[in-house]
């Protein structure tokens, strides 16, 4: 990507904007509370593991089992959020989240803790969360105006990392002087705050003409999302490749702490305090960052800031330099992290923002369980130091990614538009009636078939993103102007749903497209039915004789109809 392209800046005050809101604001401080405590407990957790075993390995698998969850459960998290009640799925995830907690406090006090058992603990903490997440950030849209999406994200990180900057500090304080179970308690009562908001929250519901989809098929739509919008999908692979290299940082700290600083838990705390305070700053500079410089640029000089970062705390045996140098790591994780949610959250429609958001944050902490994992078992064979100098090493190398795949433009979020009315039909159908086969019929001049075709795998992408199937354009080889595009959808619930997801933007395409049609009438539109006789309502008029039943299995619901292409289809 081009440096000319700038991405947008945060409107209003900046980033400070949303907290003008007052649920926003509620949850927010809740929400910092809550992360407090979990990084008070994160502290316990990895603390309590080196002092059970010596296996640094052992040790990594402490963050790898509490972002694993992310990576398992989070398409069904995030289709689950888009599902139901945003605010009811939060309150869920937090009770699972609590029980684990609660669990794990209540077997830290009578001494009944084992490595294993820990890990299992630490899994189901993190599968709350993991539960959570998705429906936590697709929820900030309903919190904040538009127009202040990017700042609120910006904020949720920022709450996040001025915790990372009290709460490990804080946990080093209570384990070394009230020992792990202290760490464990906190962490489940700081997630009480964060329930209380929730529940004053009065959510406005916003209600559809259809049933929500089914569980199997919102997670089958979400998939078909993300693999058809090419900018997520670069968003992703990008998060992934930062998790798996950046990992290092976050799964060893305790082993620099206790091995290369030769330090205890307090230590652990400070260094960890110091990776937050960088966080906090980062985000400060997150508008001027996006005003000044590309998405492409940003995230190169992010990672090669990290790079630097992580060789120098692998080759420091001081706490003032490895703090220094983990102030400047916090600081460009945090900007890469926010810029790859932003790029997330405004490439995605409202219909499918939390299982865009779980597929990254899946990539995201996937990549981060599966380096985790990696980098633990590298230090054990060759060493801490070993082990970050070569994630260093990659860093420094990750930009060459971009060269293949540049972060996409960041712009406003893609806003639905207006709702259609449904189509005229002559057959009794159900919502489960199908599948469907939608045929367009177009006339394009021979000299604008190479630049219509083109503009029609736009709106291939468009047709697959918003639930259609088996998408193909053919030209007729007797009438080379004739064009037919052909699609298929599951059911008559899911058509509906397709002809009505589309965004502005995508319906632009449509225009684009249809604005290559020649002739006195209109794009032609057929919508047929496959399986009639098991997919539809029979009234007593309806012919079923043996001659009816042995005829094609394609029918059209309403004939065809002859209208512009930007109904939807």
């Amino acid at each position: 990507m081009s440096m000319r392209q700038k991405s947008a800046t945060l409107p209003g005050d900046g980033i400070t904007a949303p907290l003008r809101h007052v649920t926003f604001r509620r949850i927010w401080v809740a929400g910092l509370l809550s992360n407090v405590g979990a990084l008070i407990r994160s502290v316990g957790a990895a603390w309590a593991m080196t002092q059970m075993t010596s296996s640094a390995d052992m040790v990594a698998l402490v963050q790898t089992a509490l972002t694993l969850p992310v990576m398992l459960i989070a398409m069904p998290a995030g289709a689950i959020a888009d599902m139901h009640d945003r605010r009811l799925v939060s309150l869920i995830s937090l009770g699972i989240a609590l029980i684990g907690a609660t669990v794990l406090t209540a077997l830290a006090w009578l001494d009944m803790v084992t490595p294993i058992l820990l890990l299992a603990l630490c899994f189901v903490v993190g599968s709350g969360v993991a539960l959570m997440d998705p429906t936590w950030q697709s929820s900030v849209s309903e919190q904040v105006p538009p127009d202040a999406l990017p700042a609120a994200v910006a904020l949720s990180g920022v709450s996040y990392n001025i915790a990372r900057c009290i709460g490990p500090a804080l946990g080093g304080i209570v384990v070394a002087t009230s020992g792990a179970v202290a760490a464990f308690a906190l962490n489940a009562l700081l997630y009480l705050p964060l329930m209380a908001a929730l529940l004053l929250w009065k959510r406005v519901a916003r209600p559809s003409r259809l049933p929500p989809e089914q569980f199997s098929r919102a997670i089958v739509s979400g998939v078909r999302y993300v693999t058809n919008s090419p900018s997520i999908k670069i968003v992703l692979i990008r998060s992934m490749v930062t998790g798996v290299i950046g990992g290092a940082i976050l799964a060893l700290m305790p082993i620099v702490a206790r091995d290369l600083l030769h330090g205890g838990a307090q230590t652990y705390g400070l260094l960890l305090s110091a990776f937050g305070l960088g966080a906090v700053i980062g985000a400060l500079y997150i508008p001027e960052m996006r005003k000044r410089l590309s998405g492409e640029a940003a995230i190169r000089a992010c990672t090669l800031s990290m790079g630097g970062s992580l060789v120098a705390v692998a080759l420091s045996h001081g706490l003032i330099l490895t703090s220094a140098a983990l102030v400047l790591a916090g600081a460009v994780w945090m900007i890469a992290w926010v810029l790859f949610n932003v790029g997330v959250q405004l490439s995605a429609p409202r219909w499918v923002a939390g299982r865009s958001l779980a597929a990254y944050q899946a990539a995201g902490s996937g990549g981060v369980a599966i380096g985790s994992c990696g980098w633990g078992s590298l230090a054990d064979a060759a060493g801490v130091e070993t082990a970050l100098l070569v994630s260093g090493a990659l860093m420094l190398l990750s930009p060459l990614l971009g060269l293949w795949l540049p972060m996409p433009r960041v712009g406003a979020r893609g806003e639905e538009a207006e709702l259609l009315d449904d189509p005229n039909v002559q057959l009794t159908l159900t919502g489960r009636s199908g599948p469907l086969v939608v045929e367009i019929e177009y006339r394009v001049a021979q000299e604008n078939a190479r630049a219509f075709h083109n503009a029609m795998q736009a709106v291939q992408l468009s047709r697959q993103r918003n639930g259609a199937y088996g998408w193909s354009i053919a030209r007729d080889i007797a009438d080379p102007e004739s064009w037919t595009e052909r699609y298929h959808c599951a059911t008559w619930f899911d058509y509906l749903r397709q002809r009505n997801r589309a965004t502005r933007s995508e319906r632009a395409l449509e225009r684009e497209a249809e604005a290559f049609h020649i002739g006195p009438d209109p794009v032609r539109v057929r919508r047929l039915l496959e399986h009639p006789f098991r997919s539809v309502r029979w009234k007593t008029i309806t012919p079923t004789d043996s001659k009816t039943k042995s005829c094609s299995m394609r029918i059209p619901l309403a004939g065809a109809d002859s209208r512009s292409f930007v109904d939807g289809r």
